[in-house]
């Protein structure tokens, strides 16, 4: 589903334009994005848990060469989304 359609079905589920559907989205991942750059968990309870976790450095090997290489620290999001969401 692409974000079109996705806002189309959320505008005709709450009733709302699709110009009013475009900014809730919006709004939405604005919020959801705020908070992870924050370092927040997000819970939304029978949907999903996301949060941040810092990946630490590593060694890692180039599979064409074998040889080995350092692999930078990073931030990874980790999302567990509710068994509910199948029905």
């Amino acid at each position: 589903m692409t974000k079109a359609e996705f806002i189309e079905k959320f505008a005709e589920k709450t009733g709302f334009s699709k110009k009013d559907a475009a900014a809730a989205v919006d709004a939405y991942h604005a919020v959801i994005s705020d908070a992870m750059k924050a370092g927040e968990k997000i819970v939304i309870p029978g949907v999903v848990k996301i949060e941040v976790k810092e990946q630490a450095a590593r060694t890692g090997r180039n599979p064409q060469t074998g040889e080995e290489m350092q692999i930078a620290a990073k931030k990874a999001i980790k999302a567990k989304y509710s068994d509910k969401l199948l029905g």
